[in-house]
């Protein structure tokens, strides 16, 4: 199935991802998050914020079998390939780059393990609390890391009601995230 997914089909396959990888990018562009709840508009806060909204989608699909499970992946590796085109594109040269994603990669996986857990053991300040540590490092008390916490619930809630076939053909919704 896998091959007719994203096999031969290679203009399908990109039409599914770039559609798939639109939706996160959009839904971590959300203006609520910058705006209302202070999350820097910086390449790092937007970092973190797809980091997140990337990790959600992540986190439904894990699990699956067949073509979910290989989507999960083909979108992780377009995840780093923007992440890199987005480092270059701020002129960081070639030396500096690997460097950087070395680095990048190890704060995605990190924050993706302390979401996870805090999702598993359905700990709402555990999950506040990574997410202020991860978001707002520099803001010591960060009281928007709660709204955070309860829109990530929300959305994993909201992403496990979607049919991974449903995925998997390139349609994803996230929620709208609501100020207050």
């Amino acid at each position: 199935m896998f091959q007719r997914l994203f096999g031969r089909e290679r203009h399908a396959n990109r039409a599914i991802t770039e559609a798939l990888y639109a939706q996160i990018v959009a839904s971590a562009r959300q203006t609520v998050f910058y705006s209302d709840w202070n999350v820097p508009d910086t390449p790092l806060g937007r970092f973190e914020m797809l980091s997140l909204h990337m990790f959600l989608l992540q986190h439904r699909l894990r699990g699956e079998s067949g073509a979910a499970g290989e989507v999960a992946q083909v979108l992780i590796d377009e995840f780093f390939l923007d992440v890199e085109h987005s480092l270059r594109e701020l002129g960081i040269g070639d030396v500096g780059v690997p460097k950087r994603m070395k680095k990048l990669a190890k704060m995605f996986y990190g924050r993706t393990a302390a979401y996870d857990d805090a999702l598993e053991r359905n700990d709402h300040d555990a999950l506040a609390a990574a997410l202020a540590r991860n978001v707002r490092p520099d803001a010591g008390a960060w009281p928007q890391a709660a709204q955070l916490a309860s829109y990530v619930v929300e959305a994993g809630r909201h992403l496990a009601e979607q049919p991974a076939e449903s995925i998997v053909s390139g349609t994803v919704t996230f929620p709208v995230a609501k100020s207050g």
